[in-house]
């Protein structure tokens, strides 16, 4: 027989560029949703193992993902539209609009390699400041 479990209390996380309302998470995955103010950006960045999948719920976004050899797309994102970004596709999400970003990927939250970031900051666990050029790896 499995045990009925409580129910979750989502976790806030306070961003530069918004913040994070992580409601689920297990060892198998994590659901989040991301409020991120028009004109804010999260970093450039990847993960080793992280994969994961947005789906824009409100506002305007543009979603810079870039191939293997340097080459740069943005797709510019409106509500219903998603985007699988698997692991290590250089990315970076940036509000147009202040926007409403839902995620579901796998539990590695802390899987993050930061290539630029305009905050100045490289995360929220003992990280470094990284700077342009000097990758800051996140485990």
């Amino acid at each position: 027989m499995t045990a009925i479990e409580a129910p979750f209390t989502a976790r806030h996380v306070r961003k530069p560029w918004g913040y994070e309302l992580i409601w689920a998470e297990t060892d198998r995955y994590v659901g989040k949703t991301m409020h991120i103010e028009r004109g804010h950006q999260l970093s450039f960045q990847y993960h080793e193992r992280k994969d994961e999948t947005i789906c824009l719920l409100s506002g305007l976004l543009d979603l810079l993902v870039e191939t293997p050899d340097g080459q740069r797309s943005v797709f510019r994102l409106t509500p219903g539209h998603s985007y699988r970004i698997g692991p290590r596709v250089r990315h970076r999400l940036i509000a147009i609009e202040t926007c409403d970003v839902i995620e579901a990927s796998s539990p590695e939250l802390d899987d993050i390699v930061r290539l630029e970031d305009r905050y100045g900051r490289a995360g929220t666990q003992g990280e470094r400041a990284s700077r342009p050029g000097r990758p800051v790896k996140v485990n």
